[in-house]
């Protein structure tokens, strides 16, 4: 199993995936690219080049944990949604791009930028994991007291790693 990332020279990160992790890792990434399709804009030229698009929050729990409502009035949320989520959009599949990328068996050197969007990759394939999963606080009880056995527990383990890696990868950033 992966030791974490670790602070390189000239700021860069470092780690070491077996192929099996690359392939967890690749096959969640993907799945998060598959989830946040490009945004959708209105038929107006204009709008489409400046992003502006639908204002109405997903019904699909996970999308709405990756893009919550910015205000707490429904209206003044709608109005921010129309005018940032096609970008937030594009931002998050251009991170998990990034990680995709760079994801391969063996030592994996991350530069600032790119470490930066495995940060924030990684922080939206665990709210989407977590979300389906329901993750409490109380996750790690959980997972201490699962057999492996348990039908839930790759998926709670996952969760976990994960975890771990994004701790490691926030501690050699910073």
């Amino acid at each position: 199993m992966s030791s974490g990332f670790k602070r390189g020279r000239k700021g860069s990160v470092i780690t070491v995936f077996d192929a099996a992790e690359v392939s967890i890792l690749r096959s969640l990434v993907s799945q998060i690219l598959g989830l946040i399709e490009p945004g959708e804009t209105g038929d107006d030229p204009l709008e489409r080049a400046l992003g502006i698009g639908p204002s109405e929050q997903s019904a699909d729990p996970v999308l709405a944990r990756l893009f919550p409502s910015a205000y707490e009035d429904a209206e003044q949320s709608a109005e921010f949604r129309r005018y940032t989520e096609a970008t937030l959009r594009d931002g998050k599949r251009a991170d998990a791009q990034t990680m995709l990328d760079s994801a391969e068996p063996g030592r994996v050197e991350l530069t600032q930028e790119q470490a930066q969007a495995w940060m924030r990759a990684l922080n939206d394939v665990r709210l989407a994991l977590g979300t389906r999963l329901e993750v409490t606080e109380e996750v790690h009880d959980e997972i201490a007291k699962m057999t492996e056995d348990d039908p839930r527990y790759p998926a709670y383990v996952t969760y976990d790693w994960l975890t771990y890696l994004q701790d490691t990868l926030v501690r050699a950033l910073w």
